[in-house]
């Protein structure tokens, strides 16, 4: 049956990284948004959910059935009286962001990160306002080249556990190619599918997550302490066909 509520990571899930959804998922998305609640999740800014998804979906989508959380789930956007509208806010407070960007200096020295690799695209750190990034190869690298550079995690590793030695009050997650996420201590996407429970009034045990990463150790995999029943996809082309078995048993 089709699920009352379904969700969605982005990069490499509904997207290849940082690029837009192909006009066929748009069409998908929108055909899921006639009926049902979509809500979308991906440690990348607002401007990057614009980018990607809403200006691939077909002009007459019902939006008001969509929720978006960037920064992973820092924020919640809402389609309101014909705007998108900040309804969830976990912005750092001025003396977080200091902390957190103190200590990512102390243990990008003390793991060798200090020192960029030979090519970078773009900024390394992004401050994201409720979200801090570290990107290895820079915010704006090719998708094949993130996808190359650390696929088991173990350039980023020494990094996130140094991380995590010196920021017990927050949250450090590595996603699935170059970057470490530093969010506020309990904002993950655990908590934006609980927040989605309470603005849907629908309880996570009856929602779908679908991501790439639900593997041990992968950027998707704390959604599961939710209950939410989940589906792996190994890309859009997948999560293109899930969504099409989806409608056909709707």
């Amino acid at each position: 049956m089709l699920p009352p509520v379904i969700a969605f990571d982005l990069d490499s899930t509904l997207a290849i990284s940082k690029s837009p959804m192909t006009f066929d998922m748009g069409v998908l998305l929108a055909r899921l948004l006639e009926t049902r609640t979509v809500a979308i999740m991906s440690g990348g800014k607002y401007g990057q959910f614009e980018k990607q998804v809403l200006n691939a979906l077909p002009e007459g989508a019902k939006l008001e059935n969509l929720y978006l959380f960037p920064v992973c789930a820092g924020y919640c956007y809402h389609y309101e009286n014909g705007a998108w509208t900040l309804i969830d806010d976990n912005s750092f407070t001025e003396e977080e962001k200091a902390t957190v960007l103190e200590a990512l200096e102390e243990a990008m020295a003390e793991t060798g990160f200090t020192e960029p690799p030979e090519q970078v695209w773009g900024e390394r750190i992004e401050d994201r306002g409720a979200l801090i990034a570290f990107s290895g190869l820079g915010q704006e690298a090719p998708p094949d080249v993130k996808k190359a550079w650390d696929p088991d995690k173990t350039k980023r590793r020494p990094l996130a556990e140094a991380l995590i030695r010196r920021l017990p009050g927050f949250e450090v997650k590595m996603n699935a190619m170059t970057t470490i996420d530093i969010t506020r201590k309990g904002i993950t996407k655990a908590y934006g599918l609980r927040k989605l429970s309470e603005l849907t009034n629908v309880p996570t045990s009856d929602m779908l997550y679908i991501g790439d990463a639900l593997f041990p150790g992968g950027n998707d995999e704390v959604v599961k302490e939710t209950g939410v029943p989940t589906r792996e996809t190994t890309g859009p082309q997948e999560t293109a066909k899930i969504i099409e078995e989806l409608l056909v048993n709707a």
